[in-house]
C-alpha cells in the first residue's frame, strides 16, 4: 500500500470541550478506508479538517508526503453528510456546473456527467430538479457531484445514507471501481455490515481517540478470540463436559465454544477425531461490530 493521506496527532477542541485527541491514522492510493464512530464521536470534524474546512489546534495533515495545500485539496471529492445541493437546479446542470468549478470544459463536464448519470443509475433523473427526486436519488446525486473530476481522494460521509439495497449496491460497485483505478477512499458509515464488505482498512474512533486501526483482516485476526467452531459426524454435546471448553452455540453436530486460558483447541480436536470424523475446525473471526463494541467499550 502507498500512503498518500497522513493525519497525524491531530486535535481539536470547541471551547471547552476536546472532540479530537491524537487522532492519527493513514489513507492509501488504491484502497477504500471504513471510518467508524458512534454519534459524536469525531468522524465529521477529523474529514472537515482533512478538507481544510476546519483547522485543526495542533497535529499535521500531509498529502503524499508533503504538507497540504489548498491546490491538492481542489483535487479530493467530498460529499457531506448533509446534502449540499442546490434545490431548483437540474441534477445534470448541477453536476456539470460542478464539473466546470473543478476546471473541466464544458464539453468534458457534459460527458462525464452523462457517463456519471448513467452509472449511478440516476441518467433518467437528469433533467429533474434535485428538490424532485427522493432522498435516496438526491445521495446518488451528491455522490456523482463527488466523483464529477475524477478526485485522487473520496472523502464521504455517510455515503449509504438512504439508499435502498439495490442503490447500495450500485454505490459500493462505483467505489470499488474508483479505487481499482488508483483513487484513495475515506469513508463513513454507520451501517457496519457494509463497511465490512467494502473496506480494505478500518479506523475505529471513540470520543475523539482512536481505538483501532489497520488493515481489515488484520484487525479481524488481532482481535479474534479464543473462539472456535467444530462440526462433527454425531452429536457435539460431549463437548459441555470437556475441561476448559464452554459452549457458546450447540446445534447437534454442530458447536460454537470458547476456550479457557491455557487450554489448547488440538486437544479438544484430537477427542472429538477419537469419536469419529471431524468435518470442519477452526476459529471463530469476530464481526466488525464484534470488534467495535471491543474496542468502544
Amino acid at each position: 500500500m502507498t500512503t498518500v493521506l497522513n493525519v497525524e496527532a491531530v486535535n481539536r477542541s470547541f471551547g471547552e470541550r476536546q472532540v479530537l485527541k491524537d487522532v492519527s491514522f493513514t489513507v492509501g492510493t488504491g484502497r477504500l478506508t471504513g471510518f467508524v464512530g458512534a454519534n459524536g464521536a469525531g468522524k465529521t470534524t477529523t474529514m472537515r479538517i482533512v478538507l481544510g474546512v476546519l483547522a485543526a489546534d495542533s497535529g499535521t495533515v500531509t498529502w503524499r508526503g508533503a504538507p497540504m495545500t489548498r491546490a491538492a485539496r481542489q483535487g479530493f471529492g467530498y460529499m457531506p453528510e448533509e446534502r449540499g445541493l442546490y434545490p431548483k437546479m437540474t441534477v445534470g446542470e448541477q453536476i456539470v456546473y460542478l464539473g466546470r468549478l473543478h476546471g473541466l470544459s464544458t464539453a468534458d463536464a457534459k460527458r462525464r456527467t452523462t457517463a456519471l448519470l448513467e452509472r449511478l443509475e440516476l441518467a433518467e433523473r437528469a433533467g429533474d430538479t434535485v428538490e424532485k427526486l427522493s432522498l435516496g436519488n438526491q445521495q446518488r446525486a451528491q455522490i456523482a457531484a463527488a466523483l464529477i473530476h475524477d478526485p485522487e481522494l473520496l472523502v464521504l460521509d455517510e455515503p449509504f445514507s438512504g439508499l435502498d439495497p439495490l442503490a447500495v449496491e450500485n454505490v459500493l460497485a462505483v467505489l470499488r471501481e474508483r479505487a481499482r483505478d488508483g483513487a484513495a477512499v475515506l469513508f463513513s458509515s454507520h451501517q457496519l455490515e457494509l463497511v465490512e464488505r467494502l473496506c480494505d482498512d478500518l479506523v475505529i474512533i471513540g470520543d475523539g481517540t482512536i481505538r483501532a486501526a489497520g488493515e481489515r483482516t488484520w484487525l479481524r485476526r488481532k482481535y479474534t478470540l479464543p473462539r472456535y467452531r467444530i462440526e462433527v459426524d454425531g452429536d457435539a454435546g460431549w463437548l459441555r463436559d470437556h475441561p476448559g471448553v464452554t459452549l457458546v452455540e450447540l446445534d447437534g453436530a454442530t458447536a460454537v465454544f470458547d476456550l479457557a486460558d491455557g487450554a489448547d483447541e488440538q486437544v479438544v480436536l484430537r477427542s472429538a477425531l477419537d469419536r469419529g470424523p471431524v468435518r470442519a475446525f477452526g476459529p471463530v473471526r469476530p464481526t466488525l461490530a464484534e470488534i467495535f463494541r471491543e474496542v468502544i467499550q
